[in-house]
């Protein structure tokens, strides 16, 4: 009868250990299973994150370029009637497209001197060249190399405007940049 006693104290006993233990095991594996798994995504999470506003700050560089260029391309620099001074205005753009002419040292520029209708076309021709030349010389002083800028002239031969009076005449009389 003490056999059986020890059996069933030693059963009571045992069984509720080995139960005890192996719950507390298996509860051990999962925790460091999600943990490992937790970080794992938070890793991932953050990579996710970094690439994210590594695209972002690619694509606002990708805008500021592109609004550069365009500038650089749309923004005309215009002249008195018969003079190929240049303005305050002008030269305040011509900075601007030697800022960028400068930054994009692949770029090379031909500069148009265009004219209004008054005048006969070869003194036209002329003025567009000194036009040209003029804005071509100031972004030289400036700093841009001058093998990377061209001159020509269309005279009054491509208006941007086709009126015949003084509003028209005066967008006509301008520097026009396009890139090679």
């Amino acid at each position: 009868m003490r056999k059986k006693l020890l059996i069933n104290l030693a059963m009571v006993l045992i069984i509720p250990g080995l139960l005890f233990t192996v719950a507390c095991a298996k509860k051990t594996i999962r925790s460091e299973t999600s943990l490992t798994q937790q970080a794992e995504d938070e890793a991932a999470a953050e990579k996710a994150r970094q690439q994210a506003i590594e695209e972002q700050r690619l694509q606002e560089e990708a805008e500021r370029m592109a609004a550069a260029r365009n500038m650089f391309l749309n923004e005309d620099v215009f002249f008195e009637f018969d003079s190929a001074v240049l303005l305050a205005e002008a030269q305040a753009i011509l900075r601007k497209k030697a800022e960028w002419l400068i930054n994009n040292t692949e770029a090379a520029a031909t500069i148009q001197g265009h004219c209004d209708e008054r005048g006969t076309i070869e003194y036209n021709l002329a003025l567009g060249d000194r036009r040209a030349e003029s804005a071509k010389t100031f972004l030289m002083d400036l700093g841009v190399k001058g093998s990377r800028l061209s001159c020509i002239s269309y005279g009054e031969e491509r208006p941007v405007d086709a009126g015949h009076n003084e509003k028209a005449w005066a967008k006509n009389r301008r520097g026009h940049f396009t890139i090679n």
